[in-house]
């Protein structure tokens, strides 16, 4: 986790990520913020329930002792504590048909009475969240290939797309206020298809009335909860990529010039 990373996020927040991300000086500097987290056990620990604090079954605490960090900024290192205590919660993922899959979930939020165990099980079911919208934005709205050429212009592209997403994000919750439904049940493509539509009278309200940009607001909510999610509980996809490579050369050249080339070669030939 990178420093800008941590400055993003406050007092009161709860950070959810997966196991790449159960490191102890990163939970060890949120929780000095103030801020909790939620990861899974990451592959170079091991969990053994018969140390540390039981507060349940298949659910403790553990004292995890500040490892030998090697960083460039010694000084906020050593303001770090020399032990961490953590809660560890083993899931057990049942499904029929399918084999029983054991969990380890992390968190530095400690108290069972305020988090219970069912509660960090939800908690870390959201995390599938995360997937679909790093899919919105790289699949829905295309930005799994940046075409800028310079740093610059490719942050501002990341950034334009980010701004796009927050204002759909931002529509579909006024969306879900309206009708009393839940932001996550409404599609995301679904809605950009819908404001997509919606367009040509947007541009020619542009200008009217405030009594009629309402109106017209007030439809546009009412046709993106027409566009809900199904409810498919314990779906699962197979991890594979659908996308194959190209079989051509990249074009590496302006298109005139080798529109040129290839006129020059079918001359030849």
């Amino acid at each position: 986790m990178t420093l800008s990373l941590l400055m993003d996020v406050f007092k009161g927040d709860v950070l959810l990520a997966d196991r790449l991300m159960c490191s102890w000086r990163e939970m060890a500097m949120l929780k000095a913020r103030g801020v909790g987290s939620v990861t899974r056990l990451s592959a170079k620990r091991t969990a053994d329930f018969r140390r540390g604090k039981r507060i349940g079954k298949d659910d403790h605490i553990v004292r995890w002792p500040k490892p030998a960090l090697r960083s460039t900024e010694p000084e906020t290192d050593n303001s770090l504590p020399e032990f961490l205590d953590v809660r560890e919660r083993r899931l057990r993922v049942e499904q029929a048909g399918l084999r029983t899959v054991c969990l380890i979930i992390v968190t530095t939020m400690l108290n069972a009475d305020v988090i219970s165990r069912d509660d960090l099980a939800d908690l870390y079911r959201q995390r599938w969240n995360n997937e679909l919208d790093l899919r919105n934005l790289k699949e829905t709205m295309q930005l799994n290939e940046l075409r800028c050429k310079t740093p610059d212009l490719v942050r501002k592209e990341i950034w334009t797309h980010f701004l796009a997403y927050n204002l759909i994000r931002a529509v579909i919750a006024q969306a879900s206020v309206k009708h009393c439904i839940e932001p996550r049940s409404i599609s995301f493509k679904g809605a950009i298809q819908t404001i997509e539509a919606f367009r040509p009278l947007i541009a020619i309200h542009s200008h009217s009335s405030t009594k009629n940009q309402s109106e017209l607001f007030g439809q546009i909510l009412n046709a993106l909860v027409s566009h809900r999610v199904a409810d498919r509980p314990g779906r699962f996809e197979p991890r594979r990529r659908k996308r194959r490579n190209d079989r051509y050369e990249l074009l590496t050249k302006p298109r005139d010039a080798m529109k040129r080339e290839l006129q020059k070669q079918l001359v030849r030939n």
